[in-house]
């Protein structure tokens, strides 16, 4: 078996091979997909983590909420070298640990178990919280969400929380694929910039755009990142 540690060189272009490798009735493809270069910037310019540091307290965490379609973040994650890639051809059948909601007992470098939506990003509020507590002031805690979860009031209630909290290790991706139900255009953005939060939309397929808003300044202020993609279509 591949060892998990080992270096990898794996490109953005190998992505959609090794999504290809996963199969079943309940991929969530489409919706998967709208995720892919947001997970693949994050993970190959932005998150200070690892598979070797995937333990090391000053880690940045990151948290998928959107995690009833990992597709995306498995491809990811093996091509990062976090998981053996011949694990994802056993995805979603009853004896592999990559389920069709992660586990974080079982998928190496996942940091939470996901899939009812509107959980991540109030988890993600508890642990920039726990961080400050613990005097930890370098790691930075980036959840990545789907405009559909913002129809659940717990994370309302987080994003309210978060604001006046100051919480500026708090990074929040939206990814916008016109999925909410009760969405207005522009309304994303001013729900965040209401509840005191740095707040930016970019092209959600553009690595250059989406880089400069993850690395964006917002000095004493959460940070969210609207990335719009298309449509949904399945």
């Amino acid at each position: 078996m591949t060892d998990a540690t080992q270096t990898y060189t794996y490109t953005h272009a190998d992505l959609a091979g090794l999504m290809g490798l996963m199969t079943g009735d309940e991929k969530h493809g489409p919706a998967a997909t709208s995720t892919l270069d947001v997970l693949w910037v994050l993970y190959d310019r932005v998150l200070r983590v690892s598979p070797e540091g995937r333990d090391d307290p000053g880690r940045d965490r990151f948290l998928l909420s959107k995690g009833h379609e990992p597709m995306a973040y498995y491809a990811v994650l093996a091509a990062k070298g976090f998981l053996p890639v011949e694990w994802l051809t056993g995805f979603g059948s009853y004896d592999s640990p990559l389920g069709h909601h992660p586990d974080r007992t079982l998928v190496p470098g996942a940091e939470i178990g996901s899939g009812s939506l509107g959980h991540g990003l109030p988890i993600a509020v508890g642990t920039a919280l726990g961080l400050r507590a613990q005097g930890l002031d370098e790691p930075r805690v980036w959840t990545l969400v789907g405009d559909a979860e913002l129809d659940e009031g717990s994370n309302h209630e987080a994003i309210a929380f978060a604001g006046p909290a100051g919480l500026d290790r708090l990074h929040t991706v939206v990814v916008d694929n016109s999925s909410a139900t009760y969405a207005r255009p522009g309304g994303i953005v001013a729900r965040f910039e209401a509840a005191g939060w740095s707040a930016l939309t970019v092209d959600g397929r553009d690595h250059e755009a989406l880089y400069a808003a993850f690395t964006a300044p917002h000095s004493g202020r959460p940070h969210v990142v609207v990335a719009r993609v298309e449509p949904k279509s399945a």
